[in-house]
């Protein structure tokens, strides 16, 4: 009864909470680029989720009895998909800005379908198509930056990569969650991830002086532990586990919108008016990909 109770709970708040996770991704490019700049990538992805990992195991504590070796596979799985994501991701935002950062991994919306069609062997129908489409040529629209006409720089490529390996990581969060307790599953996720950083933090050896630890990094650091990490990785979980497919992606795409808007108001972003028109198509391929535009005919559906 009473994980009857908390399911329903969860599955009640699963949309805003999903809004308020999209609110603090946005805002989470600006921390996480002022961070990188000054600490190497896989420091930065150590540290974080190492962090975030042992703040949620401390949290669930009654939880873990639940856990065996599939709760095990599938943090594992989804822990690495993540890491790769996460990898590209910043690598690309030290080479890019925070708001084309965050408009070019939304991509992965578009990239779901694809991928369940190569698992599931599941054709995408022709409203994945025209979003594939559209998303290339918003791609294309927002590569061109001032009076740089030139295709993707190197930022760019490698954040479409890490939007591929989130495309990844929602596959496999649909597929492990299932019946298990997410925040066990989040818990292992975050540890898994930590631990692929610190492998990286080896074979890259890269060293950094306790003196980049000043009060402003430290701020950065904890607001990626406790916001972007525990809650809004956490938060994403739970609403793709208790809200319809279509719905949560397109909840989650807010992401990029709200990552442009926070890169104005407190980063040194300068978007011109192709990048507007770019914007505006890869939300549209977003939309078109996820909803199929349902809820344009939902009105002729109800009057017949």
């Amino acid at each position: 009864m009473s994980q009857q109770k908390e399911t329903s709970g969860l599955a009640k708040f699963a949309t805003p909470l999903i809004v308020l996770a999209t609110i603090i991704w946005g805002s989470s490019f600006v921390v996480m680029k002022n961070s990188v700049d000054v600490l190497p990538t896989f420091w930065l992805l150590a540290i974080r989720f190492s962090a975030s990992a042992i703040v949620l195991a401390l949290v669930f504590l009654p939880r873990w009895k639940v856990c065996d070796r599939h709760y095990l596979i599938g943090g594992t799985v989804m822990g690495f998909c993540l890491f790769v994501a996460y990898a590209f991701q910043t690598f690309g935002l030290a080479g890019t800005t925070p708001g084309k950062n965050a408009f070019l991994t939304a991509v992965y919306c578009v990239i779901v379908p694809f991928l369940y069609w190569a698992i599931a062997r599941r054709r995408p129908d022709k409203f994945n198509l025209i979003a594939a489409v559209l998303c290339i040529v918003g791609i294309g629209l927002v590569s061109v930056t001032g009076k740089n006409a030139s295709a993707f720089n190197l930022g760019d490529v490698l954040t479409l990569i890490g939007g591929f390996f989130f495309a990844c990581h929602i596959v496999a969060v649909a597929k492990y969650s299932e019946g298990r307790d997410i925040f066990i599953l989040t818990t292992l996720q975050f540890a898994s991830f930590a631990v692929f950083s610190w492998i990286g933090v080896v074979v890259t050896q890269t060293a950094i002086a306790p003196e980049v630890f000043d009060k402003s990094l430290i701020f950065g650091l904890a607001y990626l532990v406790i916001f972007a990490s525990c809650g809004a990785l956490l938060f994403q979980n739970i609403g793709q586990k208790y809200t319809a497919p279509a719905t949560a992606a397109v909840l989650l795409s807010l992401e990029a919108p709200f990552g442009v808007v926070f890169s104005i108001l407190l980063a040194d972003e300068r978007p011109t008016p192709l990048m507007f028109l770019g914007f505006a198509l890869i939300f549209l391929a977003v939309v078109c990909s996820e909803t199929k535009f349902s809820f344009l005919r939902k009105k002729g559906v109800d009057k017949g």
